[in-house]
């Protein structure tokens, strides 16, 4: 059992990992497709078959196709979408709940619908995620900003420098240079370099405004290790 409850206008670090910490992501294609999920469920309306449907108009869903899709269509999300990172075998979000038991909503809807794709495409039944998704609350701002530089940046790194936690970040620039290139993560929206229609930063825009200065708090938070004060909410 989860042992959190979720107030608005707060923020959370959700966590999940696949059952027996097996593979979640076996291609692009999947990537995508949870991508996909965390846009469209993240709406107080049912996302049913808008898939389909736009598969049925354009004949591929992609961002473009289903952005034009919804064009016309009011949305109104659940959360608050600051973060993501996806790693082969889990993901880490960064959320702050805008409606009440908005968490909890689109946590169902996604973590159901991917299931649903994953199976089927795979040929699998049963259960994909190890149990209910973790959540941990964020105290402060300085704990959200560091957060942010763990999902971002450090987490990825741990495909390059695979015991970083435990023996410490031996490259910063290595780092910070595989995190610059890897495209399932948010490093890239808040470092200026690309936009999203599914992330929405809000405080965390307001603090890294200027992508010259979160890359210089990135930097910093490295070489000075500023992200061993988090373990509490890290979750892995």
């Amino acid at each position: 059992m989860r042992n959190i409850k979720f107030a608005k206008d707060n923020f959370y670090h959700l966590y999940n990992r696949g059952v027996e910490k097996r593979n979640i992501f076996l291609d692009d294609n999947d990537r995508w497709r949870f991508l996909q999920g965390l846009f469209l469920f993240n709406d107080i309306k049912s996302s049913t078959n808008i898939l389909w449907q736009v598969e049925r108009l354009f004949g591929r869903a992609t961002f473009k196709t289903i952005k034009t899709f919804l064009k016309k269509q009011k949305r109104e999300p659940l959360v608050r979408l600051m973060a993501d990172c996806l790693m082969p075998n889990h993901y880490h979000l960064l959320v702050e709940e805008i409606n009440d038991g908005g968490i909890s909503r689109f946590m169902h809807k996604l973590g159901t619908g991917y299931t649903m794709y994953f199976n089927k495409k795979h040929r699998r039944v049963g259960s994909l995620f190890q149990g209910p998704y973790k959540a941990v609350a964020v105290a402060d701002l300085g704990q959200l900003e560091r957060l942010l530089a763990y999902i971002n940046v450090i987490n990825p790194g741990q495909l390059v420098e695979p015991r970083l936690k435990e023996k410490g970040i031996k490259s910063p620039k290595k780092i910070m240079s595989f995190a610059k290139d890897y495209l399932w993560g948010t490093h890239q929206e808040y470092s200026g370099k690309r936009e999203s229609i599914i992330i929405d930063k809000g405080i965390l825009g307001d603090v890294f405004s200027d992508p010259n200065d979160y890359r210089k708090f990135i930097a910093t938070t490295l070489e000075e290790k500023k992200f061993e004060d988090i373990d509490d909410i890290i979750l892995e």
